[in-house]
């Protein structure tokens, strides 16, 4: 079960790690001007999103759901950390709403509301975070 739980835990890094620099990505995207610069992050955020991002939390939910059945976890903490889970899953898909947005150049927002939205993963990490460590 180590194996199971590393690689939940390698898994979730690697899905942060998307959650965090998208956003990040928008930001840039939002703010560049040029057509090559555009492309360059439309690129980018396709790569990042579908190559990285997706397959890191589809894995993290696979391997997380596998520990819990092994497992057996109960109690309130679980049932908090899993309606954070569902919320960063529709963080995941409104990401993939706001990519189709910029590759079919209908992007409605600025720079700064970006650095805002790029704000939720970290929040939901926290608290994720010390519902399994401290278990309230």
């Amino acid at each position: 079960m180590l194996w199971i739980k590393a690689l939940h835990i390698i898994f979730m890094v690697t899905w942060f790690a998307g959650l965090f620099y998208l956003p990040r990505l928008f930001v840039y995207h939002a703010m560049s001007s040029d057509q090559p610069s555009n492309e360059r992050f439309k690129v980018m955020e396709r790569k990042l999103f579908y190559g990285i991002m997706t397959p890191g939390a589809v894995l993290t939910i696979v391997f997380g759901v596998w520990l819990w059945l092994s497992y057996g976890f109960s109690g309130g903490w679980l049932h908090a950390k899993l309606a954070l889970v569902v919320l960063l899953v529709a963080y995941h898909i409104y990401c993939g709403k706001l990519l189709a947005d910029f590759k079919h150049d209908h992007n409605q927002h600025g720079h700064v509301y970006y650095r805002w939205f790029n704000e939720v993963p970290v929040v939901i990490l926290i608290a994720v975070v010390i519902l399994v460590v401290v278990k309230p």
